[in-house]
């Protein structure tokens, strides 16, 4: 390699720092003359040996120079010495050279051409380029795909966070106008020409609106409605947007996308972007930016949606299984209380039915009637077969009179459905006879029901049966209780006695323990006596697993009670 020191006496020498390579190199002394350079910056920088590096070379390197030249080495601080390694010593620079970023690492000047520096004076600066464009382009894309990762993650996590449609609708067009344009529109399937609009604007607040708009006034949204692929955003024509579209705190509309949210079998609507005018346009990366984000928002927004039909159908199809409201008959005081097995749940196998007496064809007052049944099993199955139960005996009414024949019906019905559970149930008919209340009790495979009397006793009525849904022919036995003013008939469900648990845990309450419990709770209201039934069964449990709880009580009204007014005096006569 030829080399030329000072500036005009040519020599051939052996030169280490400047020796043949692919990396441009170049020697400047103090003053910042170019010593000596080697092919490969002669043809990078296109100087000669001897000129100023201020007039040849690029400012971002002549100023490192000179900053170089004006503090040794030695006292050049930590953090400006690369962190590239051994091989790139020195102090950085780095900057554009033509259309190529360099970065350039100077190192003190040791070879043949700095011989002539004075002893102790300071050395000149081999400068040292490498071509980092390429390096720092492959920076700038993975720098781009972690936030990109890390936006979609996001998105995700807060997506998934929510089965509520309205919500997914918010998340989607404030994470949209957070991260890909100014403001976002999201725009769902709506009934005729009412859609629902989440808008979210500059100032991030999201705004819910149900419009009357056509989708086909905005260009490619009637097409993404239908879940078509998005229309270029360069073909789009911002300016032809509606009013509904482009709002005031915008200003002047520059660019806009609208891409479908692909949905579970259908479209779940679309999204708009929007960004002001002066603005660059979406480029190809952010509209691949925005279907990624799309489909996550869409598939959210399926699933919330297909959750609230859902829910809808379940409210509707339970408001038929549910317990019905407890209501006073004419005849007597009722309370019931009902708890299923699990802490979830809200219905099961457990049941109980009133129905008011109502005036025969003679005018005749009948009985009132309270079922309470419980069917094998719990869970939703179990609940199914207590809603036909449920509809049979309501369709049974008119023959109440007869709980035999009703049984019989019922069993029938039961032996000729595909289903192989059964039920247990106890039918009270009710009838006032001036101050008392007539019952006529018929289980059916049931606990039989317990009286309370005013006094304290308990009583167990003789009244028994079969299983229904089990045998071909039923047997059952039909009691007759008459309550005194104050008296209580307690039905109730096996969840109540056979509740494991106790001191061991592993231990039945029992019917005797009920009723030791009841012989304390003579003369007690009806819904202070299933409260307490309750609550003892739910003490007794602790926090282990039961089966469902039904408790419905029967009383006699008082002949006095407490007036409304205050709570004192005697009050009216009831009988």
């Amino acid at each position: 390699m030829e080399l030329i020191q000072g500036i005009d006496a040519p020599q051939r020498v052996l030169d280490p720092a400047l020796g043949p390579g692919p990396y441009p190199a170049l020697a400047v002394d103090p003053s910042g003359t170019v010593t000596r350079l080697n092919d490969a910056a002669r043809l990078l920088l296109g100087v000669q040996p001897g000129v100023r590096l201020d007039g040849a070379a690029p400012a971002w390197l002549a100023e490192a120079h000179h900053s170089l030249a004006d503090a040794p080495l030695s006292e050049v601080a930590a953090d400006d010495l690369p962190e590239t390694g051994a091989s790139r010593p020195g102090p950085l620079a780095n900057g554009s050279i033509g259309d190529r970023v360099f970065e350039a690492h100077g190192v003190p000047d040791e070879g043949p051409g700095a011989a002539g520096a004075p002893p102790g004076g300071a050395l000149g600066t081999v400068w040292w380029l490498f071509d980092v464009t390429e390096h720092r382009r492959l920076e700038r894309e993975l720098a781009d795909e972690r936030e990109r990762t890390a936006f979609l993650a996001e998105a995700s996590s807060q997506l998934l966070a929510s089965l509520n449609l309205e919500r997914c609708m918010e998340v989607t067009v404030h994470l949209a106008a957070r991260y890909l344009a100014d403001a976002a529109l999201v725009i769902a399937p709506g009934s005729g020409r009412a859609y629902p609009v989440s808008y979210c604007g500059p100032d991030g607040l999201v705004d819910h609106q149900e419009l009357l708009v056509d989708p086909a006034e905005v260009p490619g949204l009637a097409e993404a409605m239908q879940g078509f692929p998005p229309v270029p955003s360069r073909s789009l024509d911002p300016t032809a947007a509606p009013s509904w579209i482009v709002r005031t705190d915008l200003g002047d509309l520059g660019a806009m996308v609208v891409t479908a949210l692909p949905g579970q079998g259908m479209p779940a609507g679309a999204l708009v972007l929007l960004r002001r005018g002066g603005r660059r346009a979406f480029s190809e990366g952010e509209e691949t930016i925005a279907r990624l984000f799309a489909a996550r928002a869409g598939a959210a927004m399926s699933a919330a949606r297909v959750y609230a039909e859902q829910a809808s159908i379940t409210d509707t199809l339970m408001r038929d299984l549910l317990p019905p409201r407890t209501t006073r008959l004419d005849e007597v005081e009722l309370a019931a209380r009902y708890r299923p097995s699990g802490a979830g749940e809200r219905v099961g196998g457990d049941f109980y039915d009133l129905h008011p007496a109502s005036a025969d064809d003679s005018g005749a007052e009948q009985e009132s009637l309270v079922v309470l049944g419980d069917v094998c099993g719990k869970g939703l199955e179990a609940a199914v077969l207590t809603g036909k139960i449920r509809n049979t005996l309501q369709a049974l009414l008119p023959m109440a009179g007869d709980h035999r024949r009703v049984l019989e019906l019922l069993n029938g019905t039961l032996l000729s459905s595909e289903s192989t559970r059964y039920v247990t149930l106890v039918m009270a008919s009710v009838r006032r006879e001036g101050s008392n209340v007539r019952l006529r009790l018929t289980s059916a495979g049931h606990a039989r029901p317990l009286v309370v009397r005013t006094g304290g006793e308990v009583e167990a009525p003789d009244t028994g049966g079969s299983l229904i849904g089990v045998l071909d022919k039923i047997s059952s036995t039909t009691a007759t209780v008459l309550l005194e003013p104050g008296d209580t008939c307690l039905l109730y469900t096996d969840g109540i006695t056979e509740a494991f648990g106790g001191p061991l845990g592993d231990e039945m309450f029992g019917e005797e323990r009920l009723c030791g419990e009841l012989a304390r709770c003579g003369g007690m209201p009806p819904e202070a006596l299933v409260e307490r039934v309750h609550m003892l069964a739910a003490e007794w449990v602790g926090t282990g697993r039961h089966d469902d709880m039904a408790v419905v009580a029967i009383t006699a009204p008082r002949r006095f009670h407490l007036s409304a007014v205050g709570g004192q005096g005697p009050g009216r006569f009831t009988a």
